[in-house]
C-alpha cells in the first residue's frame, strides 16, 4: 500500500489538502515501511477559494492507495475518491504519529471535518 501523507515541514500534517507544500510518501507492507519518498504539491492553492488544481494534485500521488490530512475541501475529496484514493482525515498532529496509527490499524477518520 502506498500512503500519502500532506505535509508543509515533512514532520507535521498539513491543516489543508489543497494547500499543503507537500507529501511524504510511504511504501507500506505487512506493518513494515518499505520505501519513503517526498513529492511536492503540484497544483496547490494560492490562498484563493478554488485556486487549486485538483487534477495536478491527483496525479501527482495517483499512484498512492490513501491520503492523509487534517482537513479537505468536499470537492478534492470527491475527486480523490472518482480516482480510487481513501481520504482519511485526522486529528494527529504528526505524520509519524499518523502513518504509526495506521500501521496499528488505530488511525480514526474523521470524515466529519471535511467542509
Amino acid at each position: 500500500m502506498k500512503v500519502a501523507v500532506a505535509t508543509d515541514d515533512k514532520v507535521n500534517i498539513s491543516h489543508h489538502f489543497g494547500r499543503t507544500l507537500g507529501f511524504r510518501v510511504f511504501e507500506i507492507n505487512s506493518k513494515t515501511i518499505l520505501n519513503e519518498e517526498y513529492r511536492q504539491n503540484i497544483g496547490k492553492s494560492n490562498g484563493q477559494c478554488g485556486s487549486c488544481d485538483h487534477s495536478s494534485m491527483i496525479n501527482n500521488i495517483k499512484d498512492c492507495d490513501l491520503v492523509i490530512c487534517y482537513g479537505m475541501g468536499m470537492g478534492i475529496y470527491n475527486d480523490l475518491v472518482r480516482n480510487n484514493i481513501k481520504a482519511v482525515i485526522t486529528e494527529e498532529i504528526t505524520v509519524d504519529g499518523a502513518i504509526n496509527k495506521l500501521i496499528e490499524a488505530d488511525l480514526i477518520n474523521r470524515l466529519d471535518k471535511l467542509h
